[in-house]
């Protein structure tokens, strides 16, 4: 029996699934996490820092949602305050500053939407990645390992190549959020999620995404090596690119220019 898109979304928010900072420590070596903004605080949210890729350094940043419910709550349940994203852009513009390829692990329903995060500056921190990222002259790959929800992880997608997980989503919203705005309903989320064409699948068809990788023996250390090898393949090539900002321009202006009929399930 197929899964339904709802399944997949299930799947994704799965307490069991792998979180960024378990790709941090099985990818990479020689970790060194960096904390704080420098204007309010540190999110714990998401965690960034400098590590080596097969001996390179390279500049990775996380989105943790954490596996127990002391970590959940330590870590915000993975929606980032506006200091988590200021803490992103700080150790992406030092990576460029120094030359470093970044790695961006994504997995949130969404960007916190409390007052504090809001009287922060929520929506211009989201908005000063976006376009901060678009321009930065070293190789950015992003990953969505779980959920990715709205302004949240399109803050930490701005890249050259942006990879979903087989199990992973990405829309603008929750399909509990759609079906309560669209049916006053929230129970009717099945729907939704098959309304919202947030699958991996659906992304790579309509050119959101440009891989689709495997879960096959996710959490082991193949898996962990296979992705490796993805990493240094595809940053070697695009370090090689010296028309990257523009290609980065390119990919994400060619999204949506060229409308396609998804399959109907």
């Amino acid at each position: 029996m197929s899964q339904t898109p709802y399944d997949k979304v299930k799947q994704a928010r799965s307490i069991n699934r792998p979180t960024g900072g378990d790709y941090i420590r099985n990818i990479f070596t020689n970790f060194i996490e960096l904390h704080g903004d420098r204007r309010f605080s540190d999110d714990a949210a998401i965690i960034g820092g400098i590590a080596r890729l097969d001996g390179a350094p390279v500049t990775v940043v996380a989105i943790d949602k954490g596996h127990t419910t002391k970590e959940r709550v330590a870590r915000n349940f993975g929606a980032p305050n506006p200091e988590g994203y200021r803490k992103a852009l700080r150790l992406m513009k030092q990576a460029e500053k120094f030359g470093r390829p970044i790695v961006c692990f994504i997995d949130t329903s969404g960007a916190y939407c409390g007052i504090g995060a809001e009287e922060r500056g929520q929506g211009q921190a989201i908005a000063e990645n976006l376009m901060e990222m678009s321009t930065l002259c070293v190789p950015v790959i992003s990953i969505l390992i779980g959920e990715g929800g709205s302004g949240g992880a399109l803050a930490l997608a701005v890249a050259d190549r942006v990879w979903m997980l087989q199990n992973s989503v990405y829309s603008v919203i929750s399909p509990e959020g759609c079906a309560s705005i669209l049916w006053k309903d929230a129970a009717k989320a099945e729907a939704a999620a098959a309304s919202l064409r947030l699958t991996a699948e659906d992304a790579k068809f309509l050119g959101i995404v440009e891989e689709v990788i495997s879960e096959k023996d996710i959490g082991t250390k193949p898996f962990y090596d296979r992705i490796r090898k993805q990493l240094c393949d595809e940053i070697a090539e695009l370090s090689q690119d010296p028309e990257l900002i523009q290609k980065r321009y390119d990919r994400f202006r060619r999204i949506g220019s060229e409308m396609k009929t998804v399959p109907t399930e």
